[in-house]
């Protein structure tokens, strides 16, 4: 990384800092300046742009001076795209995708937690306080957030088990994982599960980073499987995985606190606005939409806001908590249901509505790769 890019993130970083404190005095034109947008001035879309700007930051102010809220919301990259754009850049899951029902239950794993196990859990989990949690990355304009959740889920267990942390390759999962039967999306930039990136590198492992950089930030485009064994060799390898019994609060709890992190299929519609806190934004009256992957990292309790799920996600990290979100973790498990279940987790055909628990769905859909290796 040069000087000057060091010098404009942290120019940007001081810039966000000093206007978030009082977004009434902050302006479209700050915004462009603080998200490097290349709009050009009082062009059609600089002025539609800073319409949906205007619109957003005046919700945003409004819910911040609400009393007793449990998060913040503040500006970021998403706030001058619409709901529709926020929907299909930013998230990792497409509509419109045969059955695989059979693929997806033959790993699911019922983890028998009991009572005396349960009180025996720690307070707080935390596996960046390990080591073992590489830095946040940022998915950028391509719906690979699943490759970006099973990437940084078996960074974790590759650390784990080895002490080794490493930085593997998303490109490499969003360019050759096959999704034929259309689970998550029709596969790379375009959707996919965890299942299926952990089945790949069970085959054929995963290289670094450095060997098979991403390109698709900007492009949003899958690229062509460019893998080869012989000149990017593998850095990991791994036999399986294991999915839990969908909307198991205490298997999730004692999976994080004994096992490691999980990749989570979640509703993230709501989560574009998001600052800090912790976040209490999905409805479970409405459409629990499962549309995105990320990691949980952990859990707790914040002595002023409650109890949290600890999630890291793929926006970059001026999302949110330094690219993490802490969901509300209720005492009593609180479900909705998932009328769309085609924008998410299912594969083709699956279009029957389905139960989901937890806020945003964060319990029902969870994964960890088994017996991580590091070989390179």
């Amino acid at each position: 990384m040069n000087k000057l890019i060091i010098l404009s993130i942290v120019l940007g970083l001081v810039f966000s800092q000093s206007y978030k404190g009082d977004l009434r005095q902050y302006t479209f034109d700050q915004y462009i300046q603080e998200f490097n947008k290349g709009y050009q001035y009082r062009s059609s879309e600089y002025f539609m742009r800073k319409a949906i700007f205007e619109q957003k930051l005046a919700e945003i102010i409004a819910f911040n001076e609400l009393p007793n809220q449990t998060y913040k919301k503040g500006v970021n990259q998403f706030t001058d795209l619409s709901a529709v754009e926020f929907k299909q850049n930013s998230l990792g899951y497409s509509k419109n995708m045969s059955n695989f029902r059979a693929f997806r239950n033959l790993s699911v794993k019922n983890l028998e937690v009991t009572e005396q196990q349960l009180q025996s859990l720690p307070v707080n989990v935390d596996w960046r306080q390990l080591g073992v949690v590489t830095p946040v990355k940022d998915q950028g304009h391509c719906g690979s957030c699943w490759a970006f959740a099973s990437t940084a889920t078996i960074e974790s267990y590759a650390a784990i088990n080895s002490g080794q942390l490493k930085t593997l390759s998303t490109q490499q999962l969003v360019d050759c994982v096959p999704n034929p039967y259309q689970c998550g999306g029709t596969g790379g930039c375009n959707g996919a599960i965890s299942e299926l990136a952990f089945n790949y590198v069970q085959l054929y492992g995963l290289t670094s980073e450095f060997k098979y950089p991403y390109q698709s930030y900007v492009s949003g485009v899958t690229g062509n499987c460019t893998f080869n064994q012989n000149k990017q060799s593998p850095e990991v390898a791994l036999d399986g995985y294991v999915k839990l019994q969908a909307n198991d609060y205490n298997a999730v709890l004692y999976a994080l606190a004994n096992i490691g992190p999980l990749a989570v299929a979640v509703d993230a519609s709501q989560w574009h606005n998001y600052q800090s806190g912790v976040f209490n934004g999905c409805d479970y009256t409405q459409n629990i939409d499962i549309n995105h992957v990320v990691v949980l990292v952990g859990y707790g309790t914040d002595s002023q806001l409650g109890d949290y799920w600890l999630v890291r996600n793929s926006w970059g990290t001026k999302f949110g908590e330094n690219g993490y979100i802490r969901l509300a973790r209720e005492s009593k498990v609180t479900c909705g249901t998932d009328y769309t279940p085609l924008d998410g987790q299912a594969c083709a055909g699956q279009n029957v509505p389905t139960k989901v628990c937890g806020q945003c769905g964060v319990a029902y859909d969870t994964a960890y790769p088994t017996n991580v290796t590091v070989i390179g």
